[in-house]
């Protein structure tokens, strides 16, 4: 509350709220989320480790790894799994590719009672509409100060 004096009563309050207020186990969640999300890199790199063996070059072995870890996070949201994960590492399931697959389908089977256009087609891109615009704007960017940068 900016510039406004408290009353006894009301700092005694806050007072109370602070003492009774669970405390964030910190630490917990930091190596939670650290251990979660890396082990989401090691399952990623393993799928690409996989289609680089079956003849894929680093670089093409790339856009099958991310569809995969797409594909995988689509399926344990859809098994009720993947909100498990997230809800144990918090960060640490949300940051990958996975967690960005996680939100479109749980946006998808919230509204799927809907119907398939004002339901389902219409929120799953609600929360992907703004990271396919900056995702996009950020590579527009990039790609324009390469051009004239680096050249």
């Amino acid at each position: 509350m900016p510039n406004k004096k408290l009353t006894e009563p009301q700092k005694e309050y806050q007072k109370l709220v602070k003492q009774k207020r669970p405390r964030v186990p910190v630490v917990r969640n930091f190596i939670a989320s650290f251990m979660v999300g890396g082990l989401i890199c090691v399952i990623g790199q393993i799928v690409m480790n996989y289609f680089m063996e079956g003849g894929f070059s680093q670089k093409e072995a790339i856009a099958p790894t991310l569809a995969s870890m797409i594909f995988i996070g689509a399926l344990l949201t859809g098994l009720r799994i993947y909100d498990e994960i997230g809800e144990f590492a918090g960060a640490g399931a949300a940051v990958p590719i996975t967690g960005f697959s996680n939100t479109v389908v749980s946006a998808a089977m919230d509204f799927k009672r809907e119907g398939f256009v004002l339901g389902m087609g219409s929120k799953m891109f609600l929360i992907a509409g703004p990271v396919l615009v900056f995702g996009i704007l950020t590579g527009f960017v990039v790609a324009i100060i390469k051009v004239f940068l680096v050249g």
